[in-house]
């Protein structure tokens, strides 16, 4: 009887610590955020980030940010307009130069997400070409990742060049 019963426990055991490597599986869920770059054409010229995967608790995340003018027209040429973030569709995303993707965990992409809302709440007038563009939003996204970045880059109206800038800066990007 004695060794049934140890048998017994062993399996349990056993059973136990799959559960327990399961949950840890589960635990390393992450999220692949993807930088991007959007050259001239019908849409003003943009860099972005899209975010997908799952996150520790099982929640999805499928978003996408930028910052962008609220109307794209000559005004942004001679000072500040209205800004706000803004998720590109799906067919903008399609068309768009990805450059870069990396897999965070749970904290960063709370961080991530708190760079956006930051962004959200600067007062208008928040755009500014010169000053807080697209690249200027993707810039603060990129050193909340812990990545370098160049903060005397040409390239603050050049969101692809800025990507590729960005990429040999960090060569373990490629």
């Amino acid at each position: 009887m004695k060794s049934g019963f140890a048998y017994l426990l062993r399996m349990a055991g056993l059973v136990a610590l799959l559960l327990m490597a399961s949950f840890s599986v589960a635990a390393r869920a992450e999220v692949a955020v993807t930088f991007y770059s959007h050259d001239f054409g019908k849409n003003f010229p943009h860099a972005f980030f899209v975010a997908k995967g799952e996150m520790a608790d099982g929640k999805k995340v499928d978003s996408a940010f930028g910052f962008t003018a609220v109307n794209v027209s000559p005004g942004i040429l001679f000072g500040s307009v209205k800004g706000h973030v803004h998720g590109p569709s799906a067919d903008y995303i399609a068309n768009s130069n990805p450059h870069f993707t990396m897999k965070i965990n749970d904290k960063k992409y709370r961080e991530l997400l708190a760079v956006v809302q930051k962004w959200q709440n600067i007062p208008q007038k928040s755009y500014s070409l010169n000053k807080r563009n697209c690249v200027h939003f993707i810039n603060d996204a990129i050193k909340t990742l812990d990545l370098k970045t160049n903060m005397k880059t040409a390239n603050w109206k050049k969101p692809r060049s800025f990507m590729e800038e960005v990429m040999r800066l960090n060569p373990s990007l490629k």
